[in-house]
């Protein structure tokens, strides 16, 4: 045979067997890596449905860490040694995005923020909230929380661990933020084990448990809470109230870290998954807020309001006809219009999530420290619907306004469709379907808000002004996360410049400014996210004209779950490009 048809011959034969050895040697990776996700982060794999770790917490000793870290690096190692270009071109995007995760992370560890393990909206202090994002429904599944009630000690002292290696190399958070949570510790310390809120699950009991059992497991709960929760919380205040409070730093912006800069730095590039800087972004965010002033300025002319600005503001955030007197009635609203907004999607998307959601009541124990709303997904194995949380506490702050596009961004079709159809994409690997990128899932959220009006709310104009202020929120959180983590802002700058540019009451405004204060960076998401998304519908709407389809827009943009901004507008240009050739 001619020694060039043999080459050729070898080529066409090895080619694929190279490609399956490739593709073989990267979904083995991705399994494994998701099994170790799994044992790592037991909560976790809990509220997705994964029960094989029902009985345990999250290993926060130093050793576990180390481990991790180690893991990660591991992952990385294995992932580059994988020939990409013998992959599809699938596996290639799915190549891409496993190795961008894995590299944050490695790059992440240096700066050591696994040594500050809670912040005033969660943390030990109230990991009682996992019960409602769980399943009882068995014997089992009472038997593993007990399991877990009785290594609640060990979490405890690990926990404790953590933060006092922190104060050893000075990694430790803004005492503003901290002095919110001696009281939610506080709220632990309940005179009978019968009052802890991890009691609640053995409140009621399904039909099926006879009184023998039921008994037992209510007596294993008790003993259990008695004898290793209350304790591990004692302990817990003790060190936090006596020795942590006085050890956390006067200052608020990342900055003041340890290498800080460079942090931000860091954070902003995951949370954008752009390359934009601080500086810039902080521009960005004064251009937005310059942009919506005016389209707020057009609504106060339409209600014919006799006053400044900030007259305006201030009439929003006093007036009794904007608030609703109780909590219960405050509740009903957001139901009301949550069942409003499902008749709607038909017109704007062409594929619709399988999983419902409904809407739940924020905790007590954490309502006057956390935000006005939020969204958890599904369970995976469809045991748990979505759940929409909303704030009662002070219903005299919760404007009706900001109901309508409150329910867009944490519902329908905001978080729930877009993180349930995630979900459902099957032929993902489970990093994608049940991870993703925050400025797509979190940019989605604030693209939703808009579709508001195509979905005929904000009939009446507070309603507008009320879109338009959650629009403002988000520009305003672009000037102040970067104004208080690499410009030197303090508090009361944030403070100060949120309350004269958003219709938000001032109890919001001061739990948001904590907010971005406890977590640097997350909050630039939401609109670099939003941005690039109306970005790429107004390319796709001037380049297709009348051939542009909203439902086939959307769906292209949901269709891969949460990707980074860059590979979002190439998948979009690919769709356009597509549409044109089509038509």
């Amino acid at each position: 045979m001619n020694k060039y048809l043999m080459a050729f011959l070898c080529v066409v034969i090895s080619g694929p067997l190279f490609a399956d050895d490739a593709t073989e040697a990267l979904h083995e990776l991705f399994g494994d890596e998701w099994e170790r996700t799994m044992r790592e982060n037991p909560t976790w794999a809990s509220q997705l449905g994964d029960r094989r770790y029902n009985d345990q917490w999250p290993d926060r000793s130093l050793k576990a860490v180390a481990m991790s870290h180690a893991g990660d690096q591991k992952a990385l190692s294995r992932l580059e040694a994988i020939d990409r270009s013998a992959l599809s071109g699938d596996d290639q995007l799915n190549y891409d995005l496993f190795g961008k995760q894995l590299k944050n992370r490695v790059e992440g560890h240096q700066y050591k923020m696994f040594l500050i393990p809670l912040n005033q909206r969660g943390g030990i202090q109230n990991q009682d909230e996992i019960t409602t994002r769980l399943r009882f429904q068995t014997g089992k599944d009472y038997e593993d929380w007990i399991g877990r009630l009785q290594r609640f000690g060990v979490y405890a002292d690990q926990t404790i661990a953590l933060m006092q290696r922190g104060m050893d190399e000075g990694v430790v958070p803004p005492r503003v933020i901290m002095e919110r949570i001696p009281d939610q510790i506080a709220s632990q310390l309940v005179g009978h084990p019968g009052d802890s809120p991890y009691y609640a699950p053995f409140k009621k009991f399904p039909d099926s448990f006879d009184t023998q059992t039921s008994a037992r497991l209510s007596s294993d709960a008790l003993e259990a809470i008695e004898q290793t929760v209350l304790p591990a919380y004692v302990r817990f205040q003790e060190f936090f109230n006596e020795e942590y409070l006085a050890a956390t730093r006067d200052s608020v912006g990342a900055s003041s870290f340890p290498s800080g800069k460079d942090f931000y730095e860091y954070r902003v590039r995951f949370y954008t998954t752009t390359g934009l800087t601080p500086d810039e972004i902080h521009q960005i965010g004064l251009e937005e807020v310059e942009r919506i002033h005016g389209e707020m300025e057009r609504v106060i002319n339409k209600v014919e309001f006799e006053g400044s600005f900030e007259e305006f503001l201030d009439f929003l955030r006093t007036d009794s006809q904007f608030y609703y007197e109780d909590p219960d009635a405050l509740f009903k609203a957001y139901l009301a219009t949550s069942k409003r907004l499902d008749p709607e999607l038909v017109g704007l998307f062409g594929k619709l999530p399988r999983m419902p959601y409904g809407v739940r009541a924020i905790p007590d124990s954490i309502a006057p420290d956390t935000t006005t709303a939020y969204y958890s997904r599904p369970a995976a194995d469809g045991s748990r619907p979505g759940w929409y949380w909303v704030n009662l506490y002070k219903p005299e702050v919760r404007p009706k306004y900001e109901i309508e596009v409150l329910s867009v961004h944490e519902a329908v079709p905001g978080h729930h469709l877009q993180i349930s159809l995630a979900m459902e994409l099957g032929e993902l690997p489970n990093f994608r379907r049940y991870g993703g990128f925050t400025a797509f899932t979190e940019g989605w959220g604030l693209y939703s808000e808009s579709l508001g009006y195509e979905m005929g709310l904000y009939q009446d104009p507070y309603s507008e002004f009320g879109a338009l202020t959650y629009d403002m929120w988000r520009a305003v959180r672009l000037v102040v996360d970067t104004g208080l983590h690499y410009r030197g802002w303090t508090r009361q700058q944030a403070i100060d410049f949120f309350t004269a540019n958003a219709a938000k009451t001032k109890h919001d405004i001061v739990n948001e400014i904590d907010r971005y204060i406890a977590w640097p960076g997350q909050a630039l998401a939401y609109k670099i996210g939003q941005l690039k998304i109306r970005e790429l519908r107004t390319r796709a709407e001037e380049t297709l004209g009348d051939d542009f389809d909203i439902r086939a827009f959307h769906d292209t943009v949901l269709g891969s779950g949460a990707v980074p901004l860059d590979v979002l507008e190439r998948k979009i240009d690919a769709w356009i490009a597509q549409n044109v050739a089509a038509n």
